[in-house]
């Protein structure tokens, strides 16, 4: 009878629970060196975020950045970062964005053309104001902060509070160590960045209920099972499932990192990395928090059962 892939034997007992508390100091080490990153360094804010002036441009001939900087550092427009975008004649020029109104800011943008001189192709050339990249900032928080209020209500809602509260926790967890490695590696933090966050909650989150409903249901089945020796039992029966879906979904990202080109490889990455610690904490943080949670055994009667039971 053909079964599927199945990567992890039918019977492995990994022993997930037992380095518990070392898993929870690894989590909390992170969160707090997350926090320290972000508290002294900062995250690399985009042009979504900061606002100013972005030009894609390509040049004849490969670019020679210190050449650039002199020219455009002269202009008095400000700190004008540029930086390699793919092949080595395509350059990114961020422009700090300027005093005034909308004609300083096309103005900023004659001055660019005029150092850089004729033969350049100009792919994209994009002005962020600071009212718009501050509503932008303040909509992204929101939209993250709304996803994990939905995610703590379904959750709370499918299962039990208990289930839910270590959710989220791991679910912040997984956020908030995105965004230390971020800060650490001071990449550009934008809407796409903010995309990801999303991406990676859902997607944590559908791993933490494939774990919680096993739970769930060996709960049901096993009512006199130690609690420590039936979560790794519904971990190891959900492992196959978890690895083949991380698998092959890190196996995509990672080809779009290599190959993606520049625009993203940042969200890319963002993916990768989320990905990676959204499944080490639905095993090693969520499922092991709710040993704490003192759940009520005698109430995990199957509905069906109780259903059956009535006249």
């Amino acid at each position: 009878m053909y079964r599927g892939l199945t990567l992890i034997p039918p019977g492995t007992r990994i022993p997930f629970m037992a380095p518990r508390r070392i898993f929870f100091a690894i989590s909390a080490f992170l969160v707090l060196a997350s926090i320290a990153l972000f508290a002294v360094k900062g995250l690399n804010y985009g042009i979504d975020f900061k606002g100013g002036i972005m030009m894609e441009v390509k040049l004849p001939k490969a670019a020679d950045l210190a050449d650039l900087r002199g020219k455009l550092g002269g202009l008095g427009l400000g700190e004008v970062e540029l930086q390699e975008f793919g092949a080595p004649n395509d350059v990114l020029i961020r422009v700090p964005r300027q005093d005034g109104d909308e004609k300083a800011q096309q103005a900023a943008v004659d001055k660019v053309k005029g150092a850089l001189g004729t033969g350049i192709e100009y792919r994209r050339t994009e002005v962020v104001g600071p009212k718009v990249s501050s509503e932008l900032f303040i909509e992204g928080l929101l939209a993250v902060a709304a996803a994990i209020v939905a995610i703590l209500a379904y959750v709370w809602f499918r299962f039990e509070w208990q289930f839910g509260v270590a959710a989220i926790a791991a679910l912040t967890h997984d956020v908030l160590t995105t965004v230390g490695m971020f800060s650490l590696l001071q990449l550009e933090f934008n809407l796409s960045t903010v995309a990801a966050a999303l991406t990676i909650a859902g997607y944590s989150i559908n791993d933490t209920v494939v774990v919680f409903d096993r739970v769930r249901e060996n709960l049901r089945k096993y009512k006199t099972m130690p609690l420590l020796e039936l979560f790794d039992l519904s971990i190891n029966e959900t492992l196959s499932r978890t690895i083949l879906t991380s698998g092959t979904t890190l196996l995509a990202l990672v080809i779009l990192y290599f190959l993606g080109g520049p625009v993203i490889r940042d969200f890319s990455f963002a993916m990768i990395w989320g990905i990676g610690i959204g499944t080490y904490s639905s095993i090693c943080v969520a499922t092991p928090m709710l040993i704490y949670m003192s759940l009520p055994r005698r109430e995990w009667k199957d509905k069906e059962a109780v259903a059956a039971e009535a006249p």
